[in-house]
């Protein structure tokens, strides 16, 4: 029995050390997480339902900060001018410096530069067509050219093609580009692959799924590194009640059978 206490003794501080380690790393990952997230991201709250049904009206978002530089055709905006409105809004990019935005072809397509771009994601336009009007504007350089997906009710840049941007608006009005929808549901907003044939692509996916997965994993470790302890403890003290158990049935064996 002397023999088995310094063995004990040693398992138990290698499992209180594994168990402080496991959950050192777990707040790390998840602490760091949210630090990361807190200085990328900036949450939005979708005032208009304009982009339905990707966002719908009062849908929290998550927006990366973003230089104007950054903005690719295909991505989710939140912006601010003067001109449209006194809040941020949200709308999706199709057309960027020099392009030349139409719609629609004979198909009812969305064309970039005489180039049809696939908008599954587009709602609320009659019979399938990208827009209920036919358009086409020039975009200025430095500036993009903004639809809403849900294209019978959005007020964008079809509304002000009048003006003399013909309907954009200035690239350094661009906040953050949304990358995933927090509430009420969760979900994480793909790149369109309309836009990807398109000279300068679309943009790279933001960091929220290693953000999302770093905070799980982190979660997750300081739950099990917390309950390694008092697990591991709880098996050992269950078998060294064992084997005292079993010392002793056989020390009365053996006295028994000297009797």
């Amino acid at each position: 029995m002397s023999g088995t206490g310094p063995a004990n003794g040693g398992r138990d501080r290698l499992g209180d050390v594994v168990s402080g380690l496991v959950v050192a790393v777990g707040c790390v990952l998840f602490l760091g997480g949210f630090v990361w997230g807190a200085v990328v991201y900036r949450p939005y709250t979708v005032p208009t339902n304009s982009m339905s049904p990707t966002v719908r009206a009062g849908d929290r978002v998550l927006a990366e900060r973003i230089s104007a530089d950054e903005v690719r055709r295909g991505d989710v905006v939140v912006f601010s001018d003067a001109q449209w409105a006194d809040m941020p809004l949200l709308k999706r990019v199709v057309g960027v410096g020099g392009d030349k935005v139409a719609c629609c072809d004979e198909d009812g397509r969305l064309t970039v530069n005489g180039t049809a771009v696939a908008e599954p994601y587009v709602g609320g336009a009659v019979g399938g067509r990208a827009s209920t009007e036919d358009f086409d504007a020039t975009v200025p350089e430095g500036q993009l050219f903004l639809l809403g997906d849900e294209r019978g009710g959005s007020l964008d840049s079809r509304v002000h093609l009048e003006d003399a941007a013909q309907g954009s608006v200035p690239r350094t009005t661009v906040d953050a580009r949304v990358d995933a929808v927090a509430w009420p549901s969760a979900a994480v907003l793909d790149r369109p692959e309309g836009f990807a044939a398109l000279p300068g692509g679309v943009s790279e996916p933001g960091p929220v799924r290693l953000l999302t997965g770093a905070v799980v994993l982190g979660a997750l470790l300081i739950l099990g590194g917390a309950a390694y302890g008092p697990v591991a403890k709880r098996l050992a003290a269950s078998r060294r009640t064992g084997r005292t158990g079993r010392t002793r049935r056989t020390g009365e064996g053996a006295t028994t059978h000297a009797g």
